[in-house]
């Protein structure tokens, strides 16, 4: 949790103490007060930010959406909704290459399911960028509870405040995928 997505110098005769000595020098760096004060006004430690950042960084790589994913993370920690993240899922099951995240995937006992437990995870599943991590920081207030990626399929995602609206989007998203993965099969068993 205290690698910061930088560039390090390590030598042949680095020892262990010493690299890990630039990685939290540079963690303490970049949580200045200013940062601080913002993660405590979202109750959360710098630990937690990242963490948080982590699975949006796992969510999408569009920078708009960043903020918004964050957002409806937010929301749901604060009234005390399962985050419900795939990302710590696929992380669970050790699987980032999983398309689409089925039932029987989130039946994974592990800490970091958030389909079964509330909260974050213990850790971060990745190491952020400095650009999500700033994101969950300055995250704007909404209403958001829900968000499910475009059928546009533009990297971009759709966010709602209620259930039923996600489900409708979901759908629309699943039945893109499903269109597009008939389709490649279909072109590589015409090959």
């Amino acid at each position: 949790g205290v690698i910061m997505p930088y560039t390090f110098e390590v030598n042949w005769n680095s020892t262990p103490e010493k690299v890990f000595n630039q990685f939290f020098a540079s963690y303490k760096k970049f949580w200045t007060p200013e940062r601080k004060i913002k993660a405590d006004s979202l109750h959360l430690t710098p630990l937690q930010v990242i963490t948080l950042a982590s699975i949006v960084e796992e969510e999408t790589l569009k920078k708009t959406d960043k903020y918004n994913i964050a957002s409806t993370y937010l929301n749901r920690i604060r009234i005390g909704m399962k985050l419900q993240a795939d990302p710590t899922v696929k992380f669970a099951l050790k699987d980032f290459s999983i398309k689409r995240v089925t039932g029987t995937h989130l039946k994974k006992d592990s800490p970091y399911n958030t389909y079964l437990y509330a909260g974050l995870p213990p850790w971060p599943i990745c190491t952020p960028s400095i650009e999500t991590i700033e994101a969950v920081l300055d995250a704007p207030k909404t209403d958001y509870l829900y968000f499910v990626a475009s059928s546009k399929f533009d990297g971009s995602s759709v966010f709602t405040t209620n259930f039923d609206d996600h489900l409708k989007y979901a759908r629309l998203y699943q039945q893109e995928l499903t269109r597009r993965m008939d389709s490649a099969r279909k072109a590589k068993e015409n090959k």
